[in-house]
């Protein structure tokens, strides 16, 4: 393999290469999303290409503590649902979010055409992430994720002899 070649392999991605996985739970979401990122050389950044199906929602309603995250929109048009407003976005859009309870966020494809777009983000971990329609905390870093509500939180002694 050249070093063009070796480099090529190591650093580029084509959308039209990555392997999407089907993320549905109806009657609400349902997203092909796959890592473009993955296998590359990133190390801080993070990207995914998902394609949302008409009147369906991403992912639940959430924000990060640490992660930053830019969405770009390719294709198709709808709305971000963020800080409890509903703002329309479409083809051509770039949206930022940063870190913290001020902007919970979601995309709803509102149209009745996929809505394509590139997720990009720091890769923080540890991270916190907290979802504010169902009352969950997600805890996560490499190989380890757990998710639950702060009701459910076991007392800190708990298990130690």
């Amino acid at each position: 393999m050249s070093r063009a070649a070796e480099l090529r392999a190591t650093l580029v991605r084509n959308l039209a290469d990555v392997t999407l996985e089907r993320q549905q739970r109806e009657p609400l979401y349902d997203t092909l999303c796959g890592g473009v990122s993955d296998g590359t050389a990133a190390v801080k950044l993070g990207a995914g290409f998902d394609i949302l199906a008409p009147g369906k929602r991403s992912c639940p309603y959430h924000f990060h503590h640490a992660q930053e995250e830019m969405f770009v929109i390719l294709e198709g048009e709808g709305t971000l649902r963020v800080a409890g407003e509903m703002v329309p976005v479409r083809a051509g859009d770039v949206v930022f979010i940063p870190p913290g309870p001020q902007y919970p966020h979601q995309f709803i494809n509102t149209s009745a055409a996929p809505m394509r777009y590139l997720s990009i983000s720091t890769q923080e971990r540890p991270e916190l992430c907290e979802y504010p329609d169902s009352g969950k905390v997600a805890g996560y870093t490499r190989g380890l994720r757990i998710i639950q509500r702060p009701a459910d939180s076991l007392d800190y002694w708990e298990g130690e002899p």
